[in-house]
């Protein structure tokens, strides 16, 4: 059955995408909850209009997350913790710390958009963190888990 997302899905699609879904996906899950609606021929006329307008505004988004990811991958973080002799962290270090870091060195990132390795991380050490921006645009930030 084709419908057109009304919003991103994971492991789906974008917004104003065509795609193709079983029907009792489609008519039990995403059109009741407001997800999608069904391409119909005029709702596929519709959603070329609105692509056409927002074709001017993606471009610009697109270069601002590529000049952001260029930013991001060369920032390197120090994030401090609470940590015992044997390097083990009290808590945790997740993706709100490390949003929380890079809104001090200057970039507003939302931190559902930071994918940390494992969730949290719980010793001292160097990692890496995935910032999805836009789309198909992701930047890799590094950042140390260092005692206070």
């Amino acid at each position: 059955m084709e419908i057109i997302l009304k919003q991103d899905i994971d492991n789906l699609g974008y917004e104003n995408e065509i795609v193709n879904v079983k029907a009792g996906y489609a008519r039990n899950y995403l059109i009741p909850k407001g997800k999608a609606i069904l391409a119909t021929e005029t709702n596929k006329k519709v959603l070329a209009e609105v692509q056409k307008q927002k074709a001017f505004k993606e471009e610009k988004l697109r270069s601002e997350a590529e000049t952001t990811a260029k930013l991001l991958n060369k920032i390197e973080l120090k994030i401090g913790a609470k940590a015992g002799t044997s390097g083990k962290i009290f808590g945790s270090v997740n993706a709100i710390q490390i949003a929380e870091a890079l809104k001090e060195k200057g970039h507003e990132v939302d931190r559902r958009k930071i994918d940390v390795d494992g969730d949290s991380i719980k010793e001292l050490g160097a990692y890496k963190a995935t910032v999805k921006l836009y789309k198909d645009i992701v930047a890799e930030v590094k950042f140390e888990v260092v005692a206070e």
